[in-house]
């Protein structure tokens, strides 16, 4: 089974239920608790890659969104916090797929997770549903050791990843087993191992 076919999980797949995310805060607090971990404030979503105007539209309608967010959230709060900043960055890795990373405040998990929800709607409904890959988002430990949950768009599940700091392509395999178990009651977790696919390098980690 090839790269894409991994994330996809082309066999037998499940309708994607983007709702799932909303599950993260609350996951968020249980990783804290359970094992220490902060979250970072970034998350981000990866999709395949789109030529020309395609690409052009989804950069120029997902920067608008998220622009009117920021803005919407200085304008309740009374500030000019979210004003004229693009709290979003496009990248494309070295397998060709794009990268769009959100920036929030670490301790407003929920603003952030509302932001990657609101992006895979956006693309879903412009009809680049079939290149979405897959969301993450961002945690540390006491140790800044770095820590993705990883939302499988086909899947409709999350998998821990935990790259071992300062190593190339080398994942603690223990630690993400670990997050399995503390999180089984918050997330829907991908039971197919195999499917825990590495995301070495990917924005918001």
């Amino acid at each position: 089974m090839g790269l894409l076919d991994t994330i996809l999980g082309r066999s037998k797949p499940v309708r994607p239920d983007l709702d799932q995310l909303f599950a993260v805060p609350s996951a968020a607090l249980t990783l804290k608790a359970g094992a220490g971990y902060t979250p970072t404030g970034l998350g981000s979503v990866c999709f395949a890659a789109v030529e020309g105007g395609g690409f052009a539209r989804i950069k120029q309608d997902v920067e608008d969104l998220l622009n009117a967010y920021a803005d919407s959230a200085s304008a309740d709060s009374g500030t000019d916090a979210g004003r004229g900043r693009h709290p979003v960055e496009f990248s494309q890795d070295s397998y060709g797929y794009t990268w769009l990373l959100a920036r929030r405040p670490p301790d407003d998990t929920a603003a952030l997770v509302n932001d990657l929800h609101a992006v895979n709607t956006l693309l879903q409904e412009g009809g680049f549903g079939p290149q979405l890959l897959c969301s993450l988002v961002g945690f540390r430990d006491a140790d800044e050791r770095p820590l993705a949950l990883v939302y499988l768009y086909k899947r409709g599940s999350f998998y821990p990843f935990a790259p071992v700091p300062g190593a190339t392509d080398k994942r603690d395999n223990q630690r993400e087993l670990q997050v399995r178990a503390l999180l089984g009651n918050d997330l829907r977790v991908e039971p197919d191992l195999a499917r825990w696919f590495p995301v070495w390098g990917a924005p918001g980690l």
